[in-house]
């Protein structure tokens, strides 16, 4: 394995890292009770799930490569925002697990492809998807009390813009600069792994459904 290949792994491990060691937090399963509980809950939430973590990541990386280091990521972590405020309205969205694996597979494609996307392109796709994982992010918070809430949104906001910026600032810049001659290659790599997260997990939703209709 060479030098480079080295540091990619290393950068995917320091954003895994977190997923594991954050997903048998002190909650079990509960709802936070105080703000401390609410903000480890917000930190532990967008890691704890690949697809939450694959795609900010990809926020991260898709960002940088347009151009839009901080713009991106912090239109992205609104609209989770503005998504987790719809369920606990009880707002109800359709096939919410499936278009956060989608986003995933998108989110993927767009870093894969190398290319430096719109604005506006990506600012429709962050956005429709940030209410999406949002709305999923909902879930866990749902019946508890209003500075518990603040906690937790607090929480989840800050992990959010700390992977995003840190996958742009580490796999497009750093890692980037060492293999200059290989257009953006790194954040490609990892674009693909991306990509692959989001089709396993639709994959797994349809055998889910054909084993239901079954």
């Amino acid at each position: 394995m060479n030098r480079l290949s080295l540091k990619i792994s290393a950068a995917i491990a320091v954003f895994a890292i977190p997923a594991q060691a954050l997903a048998h937090h002190a909650m079990d399963g509960k709802l936070p009770s105080t703000m401390a509980e609410g903000m480890l809950s917000g930190l532990a939430h967008p890691v704890i799930g690949f697809d939450h973590l694959a795609f900010v990541v990809a926020v991260g990386m898709a960002s940088v490569l347009a151009g839009y280091r901080f713009v991106l990521p912090i239109l992205f972590i609104a609209a989770t925002l503005a998504g987790t405020g719809l369920h606990l309205m009880a707002v109800n969205l359709p096939m919410v697990e499936t278009v956060v694996a989608a986003s995933v597979v998108a989110g993927g494609v767009l870093v894969l492809s190398g290319r430096k996307n719109s604005l506006a392109l990506l600012a429709a796709v962050f956005a429709v998807a940030g209410i999406f994982h949002g709305y999923a992010y909902g879930e866990s918070i749902v019946g508890t009390e209003t500075r518990v809430l603040g906690a937790y949104l607090a929480g989840f906001a800050v992990i959010q813009v700390v992977i995003a910026i840190a996958a742009g600032a580490i796999i497009v810049d750093e890692l980037g600069k060492r293999a200059a001659a290989f257009a953006n290659a790194p954040a490609r790599i990892v674009g693909g792994m991306v990509a692959g997260v989001g089709m396993l997990i639709l994959g797994e939703q349809a055998l889910a459904v054909i084993g239901l209709a079954a």
